[in-house]
């Protein structure tokens, strides 16, 4: 009768140095194979931690930058506002000084307005006064031609007294 796996001692003899030369197999190429492909994984898992911690300082750094120029644009619209502000703030003071300018100017303008007013008036009645000298001399003068008395000449003499004032007469 026949063994159906048929374990006779040359086999186990062979099946257990089989055995130990796969484990010694295993050992060797774990140690020439095995640990090269673990050791180039580790350095590829490290890279890549390496990359990653730097991809997340990048990313901070790009952040804190981000943020820094925000803060300056902030700050460049602050300061834009202020100068915009300053200007509105010196058309207004320009306006008032303007408007003051003006109105001295228009104030001067109206004194010398009045001034020459005042001349002119002044001028007219210089001309008046000429005038009615220059009749009162005429008529004198035809009151004198046409040869008065002298109970006349004393009536004029009395009546020019009287339109002066004595006042004026004697002073």
């Amino acid at each position: 009768m026949e063994r159906l796996l048929g374990f006779d001692p040359q086999l186990l003899f062979t099946a257990f140095f089989t055995g130990i030369n796969v484990f010694i197999l295993f050992f060797a190429l774990s140690y020439k194979l095995f640990n090269p492909v673990r050791d180039v994984l580790e350095k590829r898992k490290q890279k890549i931690a390496g990359e990653l911690k730097s991809a997340a300082d990048d990313k901070e750094a790009a952040q804190e930058m981000k943020a820094e120029y925000e803060a300056k644009l902030q700050e460049v619209k602050k300061e834009a506002e202020d100068i915009l502000e300053d200007a509105r703030k010196r058309a207004k003071q320009r306006e008032v000084e303007l408007l003051s300018e003006a109105k001295e100017e228009a104030n001067r303008i109206i004194k010398r307005g009045s001034m020459e007013v005042e001349l002119e008036r002044k001028k007219a009645l210089d001309d008046m006064k000429e005038q009615i000298i220059s009749i009162a001399s005429v008529m004198a003068g035809k009151v004198v031609a046409a040869s008065i008395d002298t109970s006349v000449q004393d009536s004029l003499i009395d009546e020019t007294l009287k339109e002066m004032g004595d006042s004026t007469w004697q002073s």
